[in-house]
């Protein structure tokens, strides 16, 4: 299996340039993931979570070994997998991210999915994002609502 690393990307993304150690097996392409430590398929989803988590890591000061990936959770008796769950320094979890390819819109149908995976997991922050357009919600329990962020808070605010 032959590695290259690239700084270049599969499609332009509203993030910050990551380096990605892209492989390929069988004919098909890989991109490295640090948290699963293995290679994951390289799709356009993956490449936004990889873009997103390199984001979060390096410019909102997120551990990354306080973030899990397809993080499963059992909903309504199903199982479910959230993108990616963030844990604060207690093993609490904080966040539930959702990621989706940049050829998908943030409809409200995908609010509603991370709304759903938080009746399970309650956290403090819902974040969405297809690599183009990010969004950040605050989880209000009191008033059973939620509000918009201009930002993604660090995770020392979190």
């Amino acid at each position: 299996m032959k590695v290259t690393i690239h700084k270049d990307r599969m499609e332009s993304l509203n993030l910050p340039p990551f380096e990605m150690k892209i492989s390929e097996q069988g004919g098909k392409k890989y991109i490295w993931d640090p948290i699963r430590k293995k290679p994951v398929p390289f799709t356009p989803e993956e490449h936004v979570r990889q873009a997103f988590v390199s984001y979060l890591v390096g410019y909102k000061g997120v551990p990354l070994s306080h973030i899990a990936n397809e993080q499963a959770i059992e909903l309504n008796g199903m199982s479910r997998r959230c993108d990616s769950v963030i844990y604060d320094r207690t093993g609490a979890p904080k966040v539930i991210v959702e990621y989706k390819a940049p050829s998908v819109n943030l409809t409200a149908k995908v609010f509603e999915q991370v709304a759903r995976y938080n009746l399970v997991l309650k956290v403090d922050y819902l974040i969405v994002s297809n690599g183009l357009r990010h969004y950040c919600l605050r989880t209000d329990y009191v008033n059973h609502s939620f509000s918009f962020l201009s930002d993604i808070p660090s995770y020392d605010m979190i």
